[in-house]
This record gives structure tokens, sequence and C-alpha cells, in this order.
């Protein structure tokens, strides 16, 4: 299965966790901005973007980027992850109806989220997040 890791992290605790993902996916972690593939080609997909301001997803680099794959996501396996420090995960919950919206088959229902810096339990969700992405 050709699948990535796509992620954006502003303090390393959305990295540890997509590099978790990516474990279990057997595959290496992406930053948006160094992501060269075409999402197009991909059978699966996880992004990985903590929650910003007032619960979005970062507006400057990661939201720009996602919003140019969006189109491209029907019929993909999608998982979903991401790290938080204040809220009741609404971000999360807003982000998986636009990719259910373009058609994609969410892995997971919600996505992962995680409080703070990812321990080793979220750690091992993460690795199982990535094991049934590509499952």
């Amino acid at each position: 299965m050709n699948a990535a890791v796509i992620y954006w992290s502003g303090t390393g605790n959305t990295e540890a966790l997509a590099k978790a993902v990516a474990e279990g996916a057997g595959v290496e972690a992406v930053e948006c901005g160094d992501f060269s593939g075409d999402v197009a080609a991909l059978d699966a997909v996880a992004f990985g973007c903590p929650a910003m301001g007032d619960e979005v997803l970062e507006e400057d680099t990661f939201e720009p980027f996602f919003a140019g794959v969006e189109g491209k996501l029907s019929g993909k396996k999608v998982a979903l992850f991401g790290c938080y420090g204040w809220g009741d995960g609404q971000w999360m919950r807003d982000w998986a109806e636009r990719v259910k919206a373009a058609g994609a088959d969410l892995v997971n229902g919600e996505g992962l989220i995680v409080n703070e810096a990812p321990d080793d339990d979220a750690l091992a969700q993460g690795k199982a997040l990535g094991a049934a992405l590509v499952g």
C-alpha cells in the first residue's frame, strides 16, 4: 500500500506523534512543507496538526497545504492526529468532518488527539493508528 504520514508541529509534540504513526505504518513522517509527493497517488495518508488559536488547524502553513490536497482524498484511507493544550477537541471534529465530506474513509473515527506531549500510551496509540491506516 502506498502511504504517507504528513504533519506540522510547532512544539515537537505532534512531530513525536507523527513519528509513532509513521513507525506503525512502516513509512517516514514528513513535514507538510517538505512533502514533494502527490496525495492523489497515495492509497492512504495520515495527517497531523495540533490545535491552534481558537481550536483550528495551523493557519500559515498546514491549513493552506491541507486545503490544497483536500480535493484529492476521495476514496482514500485517511487518519488524523494531533496534540492540543486547551479546548475539547473541536478542531479535530471539524477536521474529521472535512475529511468525510471529501469522500475519504476516515480511520479511527474522529482521529487521535493527545493533550500536550504524548506519553508512552499515546505513542502506542499512534503506532496502532499507523498500523490501522495501512492494514
